[in-house]
């Protein structure tokens, strides 16, 4: 049965390391959040190492970029892994061909930027569907459009048998009270059409696998057991510490604070049928991160 705690201090000193979510957890897509800002100073004051391990298709110099205008401040954090870095590093070895159809907005354009640290990089062409070797998809390009509205690119995709490199594995995110669709949820509707979907975003290894470079890069050679995940997403955050051997804690005022009637603190009954219906026992939950 998971533990809900009251802040990050009851357990903190169990953990060298923290790979903390962003959205949701530190910042609601608007703004940072307070809270969660002043945990993950204290945290660092003490000598603890946060890597930011986010599901955003972005470079990690673009969600730098993005954290400021959210206003969180740099003595918060101390690297930062995106999927999207992972998903680029993927793209430029050649998982997709080198002709690539762009399934998302255009203000996700600097996913194509060069990559420099791989030697003998594929060279990307961004081409129209009926030209493409394979689809790189950073969201659909309504994030707030009915879903149906995809099916007709996905068919055409399909029937040429393309890939589909997904740069963001979550379903969903909350841009302050607005729910909107994310690349995992156009990847998962292609899956389920037949065809295959590449992730590299959390849950999946490739994320944890550059977390650990970006903290190894600090000269901080921490063992999995004294690694802490946190993170709202169940499916992502949670799942993959589980899969990673790595412990989490669960922030259920995120995307789950209906389903666990989260208002500073989730109620337990509604926290346990939650998840005993997702099939998940994080070691520790808390409402937000304090």
């Amino acid at each position: 049965m998971t533990r809900i705690i009251n802040s990050l201090s009851e357990i903190s000193s169990n953990y060298e390391a923290l790979f903390v979510d962003l959205w949701g957890c530190v910042h609601n897509g608007v703004e940072a959040i307070p809270s969660a800002v002043a945990a993950l100073q204290e945290y660092r004051k003490g000598g603890g190492i946060v890597i930011l391990v986010t599901n955003s298709p972005r470079p990690r110099a673009g969600v730098a970029k993005q954290l400021i205008h959210f206003k969180v401040p740099e003595d918060a954090y101390d690297a930062i892994a995106t999927s999207g870095d992972s998903a680029r590093s993927a793209m430029y070895r050649g998982v997709v061909g080198n002709n690539v159809w762009h399934y998302g907005p255009a203000t996700d354009s600097r996913f194509f930027d060069p990559l420099e640290i791989l030697e003998n990089p594929v060279e990307i062409k961004r081409v129209p569907l009926a030209e493409a070797t394979g689809i790189v998809c950073t969201g659909p390009f309504d994030p707030q459009a009915d879903p149906e509205t995809w099916r007709p690119d996905l068919e055409a995709a399909l029937a040429r048998g393309l890939k589909l490199l997904c740069a963001n594995p979550d379903i969903v995110v909350d841009r302050g009270e607005i729910r909107e669709w994310c690349a995992g949820a156009v990847a998962k509707m292609y899956a389920e059409m037949g065809g295959e979907s590449l992730y590299f975003g959390k849950p999946h290894a490739p994320i944890y696998d550059l977390a650990r470079r970006r903290l190894h890069k600090l000269g901080n050679a921490i063992q999995d057991g004294r690694i802490l995940a946190i993170g709202d997403g169940i499916l992502t955050d949670v799942k993959g510490g589980i899969d990673e051997g790595i412990d989490s804690l669960f922030i259920s005022g995120g995307l789950a604070a209906a389903e666990t009637k989260t208002v500073t603190q989730p109620d337990e009954i509604a926290l346990t049928s939650y998840l005993e219906k997702e099939k998940s026992n994080p070691p520790f939950t808390i409402g937000h991160l304090r």
